[in-house]
């Protein structure tokens, strides 16, 4: 996430998640609000998932000699 839109969208998310989070607590939630945060949870989770393998997979291991190689993934 480099772009300021896609930072300020996902804090916005992260915001009304949080949001939803408390307020189903004290009050309890609507289904309409279930549904939304349901939706709002499956998203984030995409991209925090996304971003982490991405992370990952820029890792590389250095041996001795300088030579790097790349993690590759468990099949």
């Amino acid at each position: 996430m480099s772009d300021f839109n896609e930072d300020f969208v996902e804090t916005d998310r992260l915001k009304r998640i949080n949001y939803l989070a408390e307020k189903a607590k004290s009050v309890g939630l609507t289904e309409e609000e279930k549904k939304e945060r349901e939706k709002l949870r499956k998203e984030f989770l995409e991209e925090f998932r996304k971003n982490a393998r991405s992370q990952i997979e820029r890792i590389c291991f250095v041996d001795e000699k300088g030579n790097q190689t790349p993690i590759k993934r468990k099949k």
